[in-house]
């Protein structure tokens, strides 16, 4: 962190949270909540009962001028041109309890850290935070985590630096003190996935089954990995550090193999366990054919794989090029698909503008046209294809007639079975 910085005006701690004003619709009423609602001792109920939130932000952090933006262009850009490229980034959300009794899901979105940090902040332009937080055994952890993760990454002393080792050390140091937070529920815990953008850059950290998946001209790249104890780099870790794996299930306890809270289940700290909070982190540099990010918690993936999200997050900003209507669908869909959890989704925009329609390529175009013009000037060529299309039409025609023997086949097999009962009755 850069001399003299001081993050002190955004964020007041009360009882072991931070309260700042700046965030994602709901956050005030996330911590009035903790502060005016005891948990119960048995079931452990989240702090709340809230059954859908939904927010959006449609913060331009740069001049439209200041873009060297071309949406539309089919042909490759220069190396030149994507160097330019910044991203103009928006944000929707939505939150739903889904089939279970309590939400036990937290989010945040923050479009402008410039804004939201306060002048003082020293690192690139445009900068942005987000974070799906997928609560278990109650609230208190992912409430916890929300609330003061993002300080405890710019106050980490690699910040801005080494931005990386920051995030690190912020998932250790949050897991750290909410255990020694005396007025939280530590066995309650939470996966934590979050998203930090800064200029071009896109580092996401992930402990959990909570995932990122960036949507590229319509494919989907997945941006980080379920830590499921099933997982085979997973397993080998937990197996090394004396857990195990039952049913899929940590020590026959726990769905996931990474999480913060849960200190129940953990060593003492500083100590390495198998269950582990520190997260796994992928890095890329931004260009104008990324379109937009997807952030969910496993609700959604549970019951979606990450090339059906994009495709549908794709259709709906193609409609109306809205990010909360886009998450609000993709939630839709896992409830009709029947998922069985809570649901909280993310969808983060890099342009101003929808996706463009993907159309052929010139390079494509120029071949179908090499191919048209072939078969109907080449005779050579056009002998080729008729050959094939032959073959491949008596191959199908003998496969169908296969079939209709072998189904004729087993008709006169049982005609004969039934004559030879009615002359000879067993």
């Amino acid at each position: 962190m850069a001399a003299g910085m001081d993050f002190s005006p955004p964020f007041t701690v009360i009882d072991g949270y931070s309260k700042d004003n700046n965030g994602s619709a709901g956050e005030n009423e996330n911590a009035n909540n903790v502060d005016n609602t005891k948990q119960m001792t048995s079931g452990k109920p989240p702090r709340h009962l809230s059954v859908m939130r939904q927010c959006g932000s449609t913060t331009r952090l740069l001049a439209a001028t200041d873009l060297a933006m071309d949406v539309g262009v089919v042909n490759k850009t220069s190396s030149d041109e994507k160097s330019e490229f910044l991203p103009v980034l928006r944000s929707g959300s939505c939150a739903e309890i889904g089939p279970k009794q309590y939400m036990e899901d937290e989010h945040i979105c923050i479009d402008n850290l410039t804004d939201h940090l306060g002048t003082a902040a020293d690192f690139p332009v445009p900068g942005a935070f987000y974070g799906v937080f997928d609560g278990h055994g109650g609230t208190d952890a992912a409430l916890y985590v929300r609330a003061n993760i993002l300080r405890f990454i710019v106050e980490d002393s690699h910040f801005p630096i080494c931005v990386e080792k920051a995030i690190k050390s912020a998932f250790v140091r949050a897991d750290y003190a909410f255990a020694d937070n005396s007025s939280l529920d530590i066995s309650s815990g939470t996966t934590a996935l979050t998203a930090l953008i800064f200029g071009r850059n896109l580092i996401i950290a992930n402990a959990g089954d909570c995932r990122a998946v960036l949507g590229r001209r319509g494919r989907a790249i997945e941006m980080s990995k379920d830590h499921k104890p099933n997982c085979t780099s997973e397993r080998l870790r937990i197996e090394k550090l004396g857990g195990v794996v039952y049913d899929g299930y940590l020590n026959g306890q726990l769905s996931v193999a990474r999480a913060l809270g849960d200190w129940h289940m953990k060593s003492p700290k500083g100590s390495a366990c198998p269950l582990s909070a520190e997260p796994e982190l992928q890095e890329t540099l931004l260009t104008e054919d990324d379109e937009f990010l997807i952030m969910g918690c496993d609700g959604l993936w549970d019951v979606m794989s990450s090339q059906g999200a994009v495709t549908v997050a794709r259709k709906e900003l193609m409609l109306h090029n809205d990010p909360e209507r886009c998450s609000r669908e993709l939630v839709r869909e896992a409830l009709k698909r029947n998922t069985c959890d809570n649901l909280t989704v993310i969808v983060i925009c890099f342009s101003p503008d929808p996706p463009p329609r993907i159309e052929m390529p010139p390079e494509m175009i120029q071949f179908k046209e090499f191919c048209v013009y072939s078969l109907e000037e080449d005779p050579v060529v056009k002998g080729i294809i008729l050959v094939g299309l032959v073959t491949a039409a008596v191959v199908a025609t003998a496969s169908l007639a296969m079939v209709d023997i072998q189904a004729r086949s087993e008709e006169i097999n049982s005609s004969f079975f039934e004559f030879a009962d009615f002359v000879h009755p067993r």
